[in-house]
């Protein structure tokens, strides 16, 4: 028999390969070779993970009977806690079935939990599968629920998993990030200015208070902001102002100004004008007319304006429900389109606005960015169709211009996209730099450190519809049964405002989507499965003839 040689290329070869195999094998050692790097942690998540001081435990319910989507979610979800165990070993998981372990859906859901019920097939019968793709993460006595799979109106299953696993990663280290933190962030909701009530801006502060300790700003004089209020301001690290209606004083105006440039974080919700629904509802026609809140010179300094004007999108649109008929004295409901409700869609891969359903506004206004601001840069969220018109006001709303979406009324002409939400960012310069006001205020400050600011034109984003004197959650449209994305991206906006780990950009992560062709799979599966079945044994043929006619060679 011939010896086998060590110093042949298959020798050096196996020589080299088998001990670099069984090294990463018994190792733990794993090398990322994908293009988008997708089993690399982030450098912000590390630090994340190594500052948690105290056992973290995380809860996985995703074990059991599902379909092989939800296992490669299961895999890349395992693997990811593998990852962070590696990093923090006070950081451990388990996964559990919920089935198995007979837990009740009351039980699941009072814990946060939605079920999710997909169709299984088997042997011809069609059954329910209902499964809870969440994580639990406990810390310190305290519990966090956290969806797992991504609720994205539009998309298929497999998007819908891809986007689940792009957003793993963001997912589970915020909120480890927000629930192993020694001190939780303060969010004030100002309370001056006949802003959104406390029962309209009920699902804001529910979503608020998950991540961050957040309560009303009320001035002491209760008339207006002054330097009294500076001490309870100074202990906030985010401001919300949601659809003011009464104009600011100078003075607010100056104590706004120095809460920006001593760090603070602003999130405007802005009606410019004033137009309400239920009021169009009951008369059918309504007259809207600007509002000024007195801080256009404010806005202007950052580069910003908003317009007095409605935005009208004839393209992208909400639907809105009418009774449009009666049956046997019964009331007959249609959806019609309404172009005064244009939808906010996310066209860039801002981690604000990415993968979240469509943001509903209500008669919005729009805004201008001016541009020519030093060490501030502008980055547009959401903008209109490039089929929009605008409405000067004063002018008359009518409901009937629901039946003929595309004609210009009074006063209209068309117009370019129009933006609807801006996010600044950069180091602030501030409006009273060069003016007598800096000198009434102690410890006033010309320029702001790295700062963030968003600005909506329009009040309503954040508003809640209510229901029996209850309120709803924050973009769900009963009448319809649409759910928007409005709550997402508020929740996401704040989460930018106050994200000093940089963990946002995780949000931006993109997978290639590496997905076998459906269509060609189903026309050519008989061709494939004779291919499997036949080649094999040709192969094995061919193989077996070569043996025996070498060896008739060989010895014949």
């Amino acid at each position: 028999m011939k010896k086998f040689n060590i110093k042949s290329p298959l020798g050096i070869f196996l020589i080299a390969v088998i001990p670099l195999v069984i090294l990463l094998t018994y190792s733990g050692i794993r090398l990322d070779l994908t293009k988008e790097k997708r089993y690399t942690l982030s450098d912000h998540t590390i630090k994340v993970l190594e500052s948690v001081k105290k056992p973290l435990t995380v809860d996985v319910y995703l074990e059991g009977d599902f379909p092989a989507s939800f296992k490669q979610l299961q895999s890349e979800t395992r693997f990811m806690l593998e990852e962070f165990r590696k990093i923090n070993p006070k950081i451990d998981f388990k996964f559990i079935d919920p089935i198995k372990t007979k837990m009740s859906q009351d039980t699941l859901m009072a814990m946060g939990m939605q079920p999710s019920v997909l169709p299984d097939v088997k042997d011809g019968k069609i059954s329910q599968i209902t499964l809870f793709p969440y994580a639990v993460i406990k810390y310190d006595k305290r519990g966090v629920s956290i969806p797992l799979v991504v609720q994205q109106a539009g998309i298929d299953a497999d998007q819908q998993l891809t986007r689940s696993i792009e957003g793993l990663e963001y997912s589970l280290v915020s909120n480890i990030k927000n629930i192993a933190a020694n001190k939780r962030k303060k969010v004030g909701i100002l309370v001056n200015h006949d802003e959104l009530g406390p029962e309209e801006f009920h699902s804001f502060m529910q979503l608020a208070l998950e991540n961050y300790d957040a309560g009303p700003i009320i001035p002491k004089n209760q008339t207006e902001l002054t330097q009294e209020d500076l001490p309870l301001l100074k202990q906030m690290s985010a401001l919300v102002i949601a659809k003011p209606r009464k104009a600011f004083t100078d003075n607010e105006k100056l104590i706004l100004d120095q809460f920006i440039m001593n760090g603070g974080k602003t999130l405007w919700m802005i009606d410019a004008v004033n137009a309400e629904m239920d009021t169009l509802t009951r008369s059918q026609k309504i007259m809207p007319f600007p509002v000024d809140i007195n801080m256009t010179d404010f806005f202007f300094n950052y580069g910003v304006r908003i317009n007095p004007a409605l935005v009208k999108d004839v393209k992208k649109f909400a639907l809105l429900k009418l009774v449009t008929g009666e049956v046997g004295g019964n009331p007959q409901y249609t959806s019609l389109p309404w172009p005064y409700f244009p939808l906010g869609i996310a066209e860039n891969d801002n981690p604000i606005t990415k993968n979240i359903n469509p943001v509903k506004f209500e008669f919005p206004t729009s805004i201008d960015t001016l541009g020519g601001r030093k060490n501030i840069k502008t980055k547009v969220l959401f903008e209109s169709s490039e089929r929009t018109l605008l409405k000067q006001v004063p002018n008359y709303v009518d409901l009937k211009e629901i039946a003929s979406v595309d004609s210009l009324g009074q006063m209209e002409k068309p117009s370019t996209p129009k933006i609807f939400a801006v996010a600044l960012e950069g180091k602030f310069n501030s409006a009273y730099a060069s003016r007598i006001e800096r000198k009434g205020y102690p410890g006033f400050k010309s320029q702001s450190p790295e700062n963030k600011m968003i600005i909506i034109a329009d009040g309503d984003v954040g508003r809640n519809k209510m229901h029996k004197g209850e309120p709803l959650p924050m973009g769900i449209d009963r009448l319809t049964n649409q759910e928007f994305g409005n709550e997402q991206f508020l929740r996401n906006a704040l989460d930018y405002l106050l994200d000093d780990s940089n963990l946002m950009a995780l949000r931006n992560r993109n997978i290639e989507e590496r997905l076998l062709d459906r269509n060609r799979i189903t026309e050519e599966k008989t061709n494939w499965q004779w291919l499997n079945l036949l080649l094999p044994l040709v192969v094995i043929s061919l193989l077996g003839g070569l043996f025996f006619w070498l060896r008739k060679r060989k010895f014949g």
